[in-house]
């Protein structure tokens, strides 16, 4: 396996445990925040895809997907707080969306020269991910950081324990 086989696969891990943790959640259900002062779901699904996005095009202009018109801006840090579920995706488009997103990720990497992911990452998230690599890392782990509030909110509803 090389590096960016590994990458993808943790792409791949991370992105099998959040769909499983929605898998028998429904659009209410997303509206679900886990605790006071945390993002209900379909914000923090709109934060992930937006934020894949915005880090591919950080280090490959272009090749990212397009988001639907104002989707990042309802997705911000300043919506965190919007209750109204009209304000927000289905869980469907969710998924369809994510998966766009994904793919085109995914493609980015392939066709990225390996040299390349050695190389300096862009200035604003630098200090925390050195080189180009990092940031792919970080776009194949956070799902993982937001799927324990995921697994709080199954335990909230009554689901059961899938993993």
């Amino acid at each position: 396996m090389d590096t960016k086989e590994a990458i993808q696969a943790s792409m791949d891990l991370s992105l099998y445990v959040l769909n499983q943790y929605l898998s028998d959640l429904d659009d209410a259900d997303l509206m679900v925040r886990p605790g006071p002062g945390c993002n209900h779901l379909a914000w923090q699904l709109g934060h992930l895809i937006a934020s894949e996005v915005q880090l591919l095009e950080s280090v490959a202009p272009g090749k990212a997907a397009t988001l639907p018109e104002g989707f990042a801006e309802a997705h911000g840090k300043d919506q965190a707080g919007e209750d109204d579920p009209s304000k927000f995706r289905s869980k469907a488009e969710y998924l369809e969306l994510f998966g766009t997103v994904r793919a085109a990720t995914l493609a980015a990497l392939k066709q990225l020269p390996d040299e390349v992911l050695d190389q300096d990452s862009p200035e604003w998230l630098r200090e925390h991910f050195p080189k180009q690599g990092q940031l792919f890392v970080l776009i194949g782990t956070h799902p993982m950081m937001h799927a324990g509030q995921f697994a709080v909110v199954r335990r909230a509803l009554g689901k059961p324990v899938l993993m």
